[in-house]
């Protein structure tokens, strides 16, 4: 009767054995499948590496400058990204823009009806106001749909950060009122919305 009971714990102890063996092996097998997989990923993963994607869209920004495009007998506006460093200030932005807007000739690509010597002399941003101050070269030259075309090139421009900013455009530093000789009526601040209920390219 001994015999039998020794034989039968020394049964259980030998299946005890085997399962914490079992156990133990699975444990170990599955860390270093784990450990295996985590370093693969760490590797292959390219979220984990920097991509030019993620640089540039912590480096640049863009504004828009606006050109004048024919389509028959009407112009229309033609808008062109600009894409500067993310380290600029709205107002540089907005300088960069407006430069490049005035000093561009025009090309078979870009139109434009904005006076080659014009010159911008300041630009002032208070909130939603764009405060430009324009040499006057920009109120020469060319009749109505002259003036109506670089006044909404100014206009899309001055707003391509934010198409709700309301304009005051000033001439050697007195307020425009009257643009061209055939006397352009400007009421200022100018918004997107104030020219397009009043003027067609």
């Amino acid at each position: 009767m001994q015999d039998k009971d020794h034989q039968n714990r020394s049964s259980v102890g030998f299946v005890a054995g085997i399962i914490a063996a079992m156990i133990t092996t699975g444990t170990v097998t599955t860390w270093w499948a784990v450990h295996t997989l985590t370093n693969s990923t760490d590797i292959n993963n390219p979220i984990l590496k920097e991509s030019p994607f993620n640089q540039s869209s912590t480096t640049e920004q863009s504004a828009r400058v606006y050109w004048l495009e024919k389509e028959g007998d009407e112009l229309q506006l033609k808008e062109t990204p600009l894409t500067l460093s993310k380290s600029l200030t709205e107002q540089q932005v907005l300088e960069t823009a407006i430069n490049k807007l005035i000093s561009e000739t025009q090309n078979l690509e870009n139109r434009t009806t904005i006076p080659a010597e014009t010159k911008l002399l300041s630009l002032k941003l208070n909130q939603q106001d764009i405060h430009l101050n324009l040499s006057s070269e920009f109120t020469t030259g060319g009749g109505s749909a002259s003036m109506t075309g670089r006044l909404a090139q100014l206009l899309y421009t001055a707003t391509s950060l934010d198409p709700d900013s309301q304009v005051w455009v000033s001439i050697e530093g007195k307020p425009l009122e009257l643009l061209g000789g055939e006397g352009l009526m400007i009421k200022q601040p100018i918004t997107r919305r104030w020219f397009e209920e009043n003027f067609e390219l």
